[in-house]
């Protein structure tokens, strides 16, 4: 089944000019400690990403990156600055606003897949929707439609035991995706697979994101940077480069 079969993701593709950015960050700024004893994680950190792009947010440890991913996906709040989330605005929100925002605007995968042990395939994907207060008949047919998407129709009644690395990390792509969320973030996301794995779930994000969705990875691999149509580079908590990857924009 195509990607775009999964209900609301052509949206961007429809009007990308139109839409508002789905990612805007002004003067990010985020401090540990105080005095002379203070370090600047993310140092006057400036970023806007539009509706249906595929940006890569590279850098090495220490660079801010992680600090940017957890900004970003609403994990962390800043020191000082804004941050708009599909035009909402989320830099002063408190915990509880934030875990709804996250719920319902952000579609985690992460590296370690974060799958529940001991609980199918598809109850996994339904799980974040239960969340969201979805109905049970349109959490069933979401999920179905998202373990399709990722080539996963046959195996959802599997247990991620029962799974390979690539098949695991797809499972958290499909859940990700089942909640229909604004932006798809992506962090370190092939960093426990193999080499096989990891093409075919960039193969993946490509197809998601040809479909309209919004995918942002974090990474410090440049073969996996290189797949976006963008790429953002960090050191020492500011972003020294935002470039297009001429390699994959016409």
């Amino acid at each position: 089944m195509a990607v775009d079969s999964l209900v609301d993701v052509p949206e961007a593709v429809d009007s990308v000019v139109d839409k508002q950015p789905v990612i805007e960050v002004r003067d990010a700024v985020k401090r540990y400690g105080v005095g002379d004893a203070s370090i600047f994680a993310l140092n006057g950190v400036s970023l806007t990403i539009e509706a249906g792009e595929y940006v890569a947010i590279m850098g090495p440890s220490g660079s801010g990156k992680s600090t940017l991913m957890n900004i970003l996906g609403a994990l962390d709040v800043m020191t000082s600055g804004q941050y708009f989330l599909d035009g909402i605005e989320i830099s002063s929100m408190d915990e509880i606003h934030l875990s709804i925002v996250r719920g319902r605007k952000i579609g985690f995968i992460f590296q370690s897949f974060n799958l529940i042990p001991r609980t199918t395939a598809i109850a996994n994907v339904e799980l974040p929707m239960a969340y969201q207060g979805i109905k049970p008949k349109e959490r069933r047919e979401r999920a179905l439609v998202a373990l399709d998407v990722v080539g996963l129709a046959d195996r959802i009644n599997h247990e991620p035991t029962e799974l390979s690395g690539g098949q695991q990390q797809r499972v958290a792509v499909a859940r990700a995706l089942a909640t229909r969320p604004a932006l798809l973030l992506a962090d370190e996301p092939t960093g426990a697979l193999d080499s096989k794995s990891t093409a075919d779930l960039l193969n993946l994000f490509d197809q998601i994101n040809a479909a309209g969705r919004t995918v942002v990875v974090i990474t410090h691999e440049d073969d996996v940077a290189h797949r976006a149509k963008r790429i953002v580079r960090m050191r020492d908590g500011k972003i020294i480069s935002d470039e297009l990857n001429k390699e994959r924009v016409a």
